[in-house]
């Protein structure tokens, strides 16, 4: 059974202007006070050799391997 929507959604073009901007502007300097930033959390960098069982599909090594940057 399908349900039929009560409201007819028209789609119109939307008018970019300077004013519209500097108004989107504004409520975004406006509202930037509200938002909460997360603290960042420090990581640590990790020991080479506890590095390992990584698995690379051959075909992206042979990618990597083509490319004059790193292996050509």
């Amino acid at each position: 059974m399908a349900v039929i929507s009560k409201h007819a959604v028209t789609a119109r073009p939307v008018e970019l202007s300077s004013e519209s901007l500097e108004t989107l502007r504004g409520d975004c300097a406006r509202m930037a006070p509200h938002w909460v930033t997360p603290a960042a959390a420090a990581t640590a960098p990790v020991s080479p050799a506890l590095i390992h069982g990584v698995r690379v599909p051959p075909a992206s090594a042979r990618l990597i391997d083509g490319m004059s940057e790193y292996g050509d």
